[in-house]
């Protein structure tokens, strides 16, 4: 099973509004999900995203893949940085 760190859709049409969730890559976009990280407001922009650190961690360390635009989000909120420096010191 490979995990995707991934934005799903769930806003009215022409007001998008964003959960970042980890989900399996064979399943739909806006399906089935194992957990969620967090929330994201593109009106807002990435900094204003609310993300669980802790959460978002423990799936990176499993394994998990970040889409583009959540590795942008992690990177905006030093998630990623906190994970490199996590597997240097091993």
């Amino acid at each position: 099973m490979s995990v995707k760190i991934r934005l799903t859709r769930i806003g009215r049409h022409k007001d998008p509004f964003y959960r970042i969730v980890a989900a399996d890559s064979r399943y739909a976009r806006d399906g089935r999900y194992i957990e969620q990280i967090g929330t994201y407001d593109p009106a807002k922009g990435e900094k204003d995203a609310t993300i669980n650190e802790e959460v978002a961690l423990k799936w990176l360390k499993q394994g998990a893949t970040p889409s583009d635009s959540v590795k942008a989000m992690f990177t905006a909120h030093g998630i990623m940085a906190k994970y490199a420096e996590s597997k240097s010191k091993k």
